[in-house]
């Protein structure tokens, strides 16, 4: 159970007698869209709270999040110490999470939902399970696939080892998918919000310029086709050199992050499944404006709400661990920046 508000001291906290000039926030701050639910700690602009997501997720208003972006557990073939369910299991317990994510989404909302692939035990051929899920997700639960999109990680392992660098059968898996929900056939995007730079390729054509002509693919090529006016490319599905692209490239294994070097300093405990800032970065710039409420229900480390917070958007994270969602503290500076709530 979630601990209740009954609980919380009635004088100001910290955050508030510190740090009233932060954000300013129209909308209020999200922990009074949680009832009386207490956090685990809070900032200026989000709370994290401890506990099953399902039961804080139940107590947030219907339609009152525009963007869900989460990193469940995957279903991996050898358990993990952060806790990961079963392939056979895995569809049916997400959709617990995911009916009150659907619930909670407003009209035009967003659910971003990051999961990796896994290996069939004893046998060097792919499970089928998160495609399962995205399916059971658009038929069952309602949502619409608005796009799919590719995280590359090029820090992951080369696992498994029996037929990746033992019998040398298969190749390192680096990719893991980045699926766009939403509630609606169109919700709220702009992706003039994650331009890149022009190519020098690009720049280069638009000052020769380019002939109207057809390609072999039946494309028309005409003559705005060289203009860069917009202020950037467009993007396609990557976040390379922290810029994106068509698959999100970006590591995982940072060693000297502050959240890193802090909980190393403390004897903390690191969350040992870490997905980068510039993951949840890419897609609260696409799909959320300044103000607007961002969850993440599977919290760990809480990189989403930190970086929803350097983005002026608020946050609410929930995390089952206490151990990672302590040591989420340090990815806001200074201590008076995270004010713990719970004894």
């Amino acid at each position: 159970m979630l601990p209740m508000a009954s609980q919380m001291p009635k004088t100001k906290t910290m955050t508030e007698a510190l740090q009233p000039e932060l954000f300013v926030l129209p909308q209020g701050h999200p922990k009074h869209l949680m009832g009386e639910s207490m956090p685990f700690y809070e900032t200026a602009a989000g709370a994290a709270y401890l506990g099953d997501s399902r039961e804080a997720l139940a107590a947030l208003p219907e339609g009152s999040v525009n963007l869900v972006f989460t990193s469940p557990p995957y279903a991996l073939h050898f358990k993990k110490e952060y806790g990961n369910v079963s392939k056979a299991d895995y569809v049916e317990w997400f959709l617990s999470f995911a009916r009150e994510i659907h619930r909670v989404l407003a009209d035009d909302g967003s659910f971003v939902l990051n999961i990796g692939g896994s290996w069939n035990p004893g046998a060097p051929t792919r499970s089928l399970y998160h495609y399962k899920l995205m399916i059971a997700l658009v038929e069952e639960l309602g949502f619409h696939l608005a796009q799919e999109c590719y995280w590359y990680n090029p820090a992951k392992m080369p696992v498994p080892a029996e037929w990746v660098t033992v019998r040398r059968v298969r190749i390192k898996d680096s990719v893991e998918h980045v699926w766009w929900l939403s509630k609606m056939p169109q919700p709220k995007a702009d992706n003039r919000k994650v331009l890149r730079p022009y190519s020098a390729d690009m720049l280069r054509l638009a000052k020769r310029g380019v002939k109207t002509t057809v390609r072999p693919s039946g494309h028309n090529i005409n003559s705005s086709f060289d203009k860069i006016e917009s202020g950037g490319s467009i993007p396609s599905n990557v976040l390379e050199d922290q810029l994106a692209s068509e698959m999100l490239i970006a590591g995982n294994n940072s060693a000297n992050d502050p959240y890193t070097k802090r909980c190393k300093a403390t004897g903390m405990k690191i969350h040992p499944a870490r997905f980068p800032a510039v993951l949840p970065e890419f897609f609260i710039k696409l799909l959320t404006d300044e103000g607007d409420l961002v969850v993440d229900p599977f919290a760990g480390s809480n990189t989403a709400g930190a970086v929803a917070e350097r983005l002026g958007r608020r946050w609410l994270a929930m995390e089952l661990h206490e151990e990672y969602l302590e040591g989420s503290k340090f990815r806001f500076g200074e201590w008076n920046k995270a004010v713990s709530l719970l004894p």
